[in-house]
């Protein structure tokens, strides 16, 4: 089920589109200005974001640019003027789309599931893969914080991925192991939890409460993909 943030400060159409976009099954979370949707985004997986131009704290513009070179994230602009030039604009800043109100809600529907249909195809066939800040590209073995690289070792690389091929599950350090360094492997489980120390130190912004390498006490890590 796709996450989407919509944000506008006008209650009426929040809970219009809340309403519509929940009758498709997605899962809504709905804010009103600018500084909420940066919350958003560094607590919650989004798969997509509408995203008013006129908001009360600042431009739907001004935080379009702020977001668009660090999430990966399809960004719909809505906006209740028809300028072209405010299009132009909000293409040049990053937005995948941009609907002027009054807007047929059969289309913006329409854009919405096209969005998400590109997004899910671009993720199969490049195995890239974005957590909040962080994305991570399995094929070209690259991770990405805020847009930067991260530079890790092979093992970090690895260990990071099999995490995140767990979906969730909690592996343990033995599995952990087994996983990255092969049964063969003479070392212990000291290993495991020394490389996700350093792992943690390069992706996390504190390591001591973690967002994505999660500790199971008792049991072991995983990733936490929402």
């Amino acid at each position: 089920m796709a996450k989407i943030l919509v944000c506008d400060d006008e209650k009426s159409i929040l809970n219009m589109l809340k309403m519509l976009l929940e009758k498709e099954k997605y899962e809504v979370i709905c804010v009103e200005n600018g500084k909420e949707v940066i919350e958003v985004l560094k607590n919650q997986i989004l798969d997509l974001i509408i995203l008013d131009v006129m908001l009360p704290d600042e431009s739907g513009f001004d935080i379009l640019k702020k977001i668009s070179p660090m999430y990966k994230i399809p960004i719909i602009m809505l906006t209740a003027k028809n300028d072209i030039i405010d299009k132009v604009l909000g293409l040049e800043f990053g937005a995948d789309d941009y609907i002027t109100k009054p807007f047929d809600t059969r289309e913006l529907i329409a854009r919405v599931k096209a969005l998400l249909r590109r997004m899910e195809e671009v993720k199969v066939n490049k195995n890239i893969y974005s957590f909040g800040e962080l994305t991570v590209n399995f094929d070209q073995k690259i991770v990405k914080k805020k847009g930067k690289i991260v530079n890790l070792t092979p093992k970090e690389f690895d260990l990071l991925k099999v995490l995140i091929e767990a979906k969730g599950s909690v592996l343990t350090r033995d599995e952990l192991l087994d996983k990255v360094w092969g049964y063969d492997y003479y070392g212990d489980t000291r290993t495991v939890d020394i490389h996700v120390l350093r792992l943690r130190k390069k992706i996390e912004d504190d390591t001591q409460r973690p967002t994505y390498i999660q500790t199971v006490f008792g049991f072991g890590y995983k990733f936490a993909i929402e």
